[in-house]
């Protein structure tokens, strides 16, 4: 079992920054990877970006040079850092924990609220 919280949402002009965070708990060495997912309203939920255990990384094109995922290990937390935000960008914004080599498992966070708007 695996817990993740997100936090670090909040309201931002377009072209502000935010950073966001998720701390994981419980079976954190059976996580095979992180990412932050955004849900819309009216659209679904789709994958912003994602780090893997080997510290690999991927994002959606929409997010790529404005975005950064990152993490603490020691601290067993992972950073979405957000710059250049636009309004498209609004929505709940997931953490992610995948586990399983053969079957995946996915633990969500609650969500944190991003609002780009003027």
């Amino acid at each position: 079992q695996v817990h993740v919280v997100e936090s670090g949402g909040g309201l931002v002009q377009p072209g502000g920054s935010l950073r966001l965070s998720c701390a994981a708990s419980g079976s954190i060495f059976s996580i095979n990877a992180m990412g932050w997912y955004r849900q819309a309203p009216g659209m679904e939920r789709e994958l912003v970006a994602a780090i893997t255990r080997d510290g690999s990384t991927n994002y959606a094109d929409s997010v790529k040079g404005r975005f950064t995922i990152s993490r603490d290990i020691a601290k067993n937390t992972v950073y979405l850092q957000m710059n250049s935000l636009k309004p498209e960008d609004t929505a709940v914004y997931y953490c992610n924990a995948q586990l399983g080599t053969f079957k995946r498992r996915d633990y969500w966070g609650q969500g944190t609220q991003v609002i780009v708007s003027s």
